[in-house]
């Protein structure tokens, strides 16, 4: 047993203020369905536990005026349910229903869900020294590398981590263009989420654009008439509850039946949720057609790296996007 200290908080400027007097080996939690799993497998060893799931506010889903604004405490199950999102952005709705099984999302805050760490095995079974890992313990090495690497991500990576970035919201918001709210020790700030996950680079273990003691407050949404015609699209080892092998978040405007805009973000094959622009431009000012989407789905990966047992995650992804842009394009604005 490792001793820890717990504090339970009502606001969010009560919990920065336990962060500083706790120091940087404490963490925050809300429903704990992430933490408390790396905690038991000696990933994360906090000394002090802040217990942030009862803020006041935190909870809010407010879908009036010009974006969608979600509080970081809000549940998934809870956001999924909403009539506007249900009904008006199916890609976020979906996003959250194919995450996780009703139970975790009846616990699990949007928040926390941002905050997800990889489900790389090596990162997850290696806490004992097991296996080197260069996100658990920089400079230590990479296993996946030149290992078992077929959940490996193939854009993004680097030659110290191929991690795979595991959430789902994360890319249905990311092909959105949200903004994700924090407030810290240095006060209040917005971050684009393009701008909130960090590429692995030579520095895996800095994984989010966030300062010491800094706590997401809320995550919005622009509102866009193309959340109508969206999907997420997720393909997984079993239907229910496994992580991506390869994910799409599409959401299409239409003038007549040529694409005006396209927003599309891809999962389960980068180390982070990966904006798809070129596929973006491919798909603006031409006709639907699966040809047609199929190319633009293989323009996403022309920069791939793929490592020994993971290249099928090219052409998997390539497809994926393909048929999420043909659930959207065939759903009504």
């Amino acid at each position: 047993m490792r001793p820890l200290t717990y504090t339970r908080v009502r606001t969010a400027e009560e919990a920065i203020a336990a962060f500083a007097k706790a120091g940087p080996e404490a963490r925050y939690i809300a429903g704990g369905t992430t933490l408390y799993d790396l905690m038991k497998l000696g990933v994360e060893r906090p000394t002090n536990v802040i217990d942030i799931a009862a803020l006041e506010g935190a909870d809010r889903v407010d879908t009036r005026g010009d974006r969608l604004v979600f509080g970081a405490g809000a549940l998934m199950a809870d956001v999924a349910e909403d009539p506007v999102v249900r009904n008006e952005y199916p890609v976020l709705a979906e996003s959250l229903w194919k995450a996780a099984s009703q139970q975790l999302r009846n616990m699990a805050s949007i928040g926390g869900n941002l905050l997800q760490r990889t489900r790389c095995p090596y990162f997850r079974g290696g806490a004992g020294g097991v296996y080197p890992c260069n996100k658990r313990e920089p400079g230590s090495g990479c296993a996946a590398i030149g290992g078992l690497d077929r959940g490996q991500a193939v854009l993004g990576v680097s030659d110290a981590c191929t991690a795979v970035s595991p959430g789902d919201w994360p890319v249905a918001l990311t092909a959105l263009d949200a903004a994700v709210e924090v407030l810290g020790p240095g006060g209040a700030r917005t971050i684009p989420i393009a701008d909130f996950y960090l590429l692995p680079g030579s520095t895996p273990h800095l994984e989010f654009a966030l300062a010491p003691g800094e706590i997401v407050t809320a995550i919005s949404v622009p509102k866009t008439p193309a959340g109508r015609r969206s999907t997420y699209h997720k393909i997984r080892d079993r239907e229910s509850y496994a992580f991506a092998l390869a994910s799409a978040a599409v959401a299409l405007s239409m003038d007549g039946d040529q694409v005006s805009r396209a927003h599309v973000a891809l999962g389960g094959v980068a180390a982070r949720p990966w904006r798809a622009r070129e596929t973006e431009a491919r798909l603006q000012g031409r006709p639907v057609t699966y040809e047609g989407a199929l190319a633009a789905g293989r323009a996403a990966f022309a920069g791939a790296r793929p490592g020994a047992h993971n290249g099928f995650k090219i052409e998997l992804g390539a497809r994926t996007i393909a048929d999420a842009v043909m659930i959207a394009a065939a759903r009504k604005s």
